[in-house]
């Protein structure tokens, strides 16, 4: 069922993603969402959060020891295969329910998430050379410019803002 609304969340916001269609989607028999998450939808979604930021920082993890050009090369070809896999039907679940969620606490859950992406990434972009101060400011406009990439290629329907944004990126890493 988590699986099911980050897929949901990705395609259609927090609006589009209900019990009903979690469950069409995910084939569970209908009670057991209420035995799951018994607090509603909000839990559902601040779950589904939780795993997709959890499975960005598990890709982020797998690049221990990468140079900063390999970090923008991984991070930008995540959202490259979202694309992609999805036909352009899907972005980023995490910022789905950033803009389009009004509940404090899914919004807090969502900052977590992006928090925690940019510490992972401030630590890769140190390890890999770049100046602390500096691997902060890129961590931010690495997260920033490919979610905004992702919005523009979904609605062109194609990866060229993505392409666009990851060359500027890799440019800018080659230069730490």
């Amino acid at each position: 069922m988590v699986e099911s609304a980050v897929v949901l969340l990705a395609q259609h916001g927090y609006q589009g993603t209900s019990f009903s269609t979690v469950l069409d989607r995910s084939k569970a028999p209908r009670g057991s969402i209420y035995h799951h998450f018994p607090d509603g939808k909000d839990q559902l979604i601040a779950a589904a959060l939780e795993l997709a930021g959890s499975r960005a920082v598990a890709l982020l993890d797998s690049l221990e020891g990468s140079s900063a050009e390999e970090v923008v090369d991984a991070f930008i070809g995540m959202w490259h295969a979202v694309l992609e896999r999805s036909g352009f039907t899907a972005g980023c679940s995490v910022l789905a329910v950033t803009v389009s969620s009004d509940s404090s606490e899914l919004l807090s859950t969502a900052g977590g998430v992006f928090r925690s992406w940019s510490e992972r990434l401030i630590a890769l972009l140190q390890t890999a050379g770049v100046p602390s101060g500096r691997a902060a400011s890129f961590a931010t406009l690495l997260i920033a410019a490919s979610e905004g990439a992702v919005v523009l290629s979904r609605a062109q329907r194609s990866t060229a803002p993505l392409d666009t944004v990851h060359g500027e990126l890799r440019q800018m890493a080659s230069a730490f």
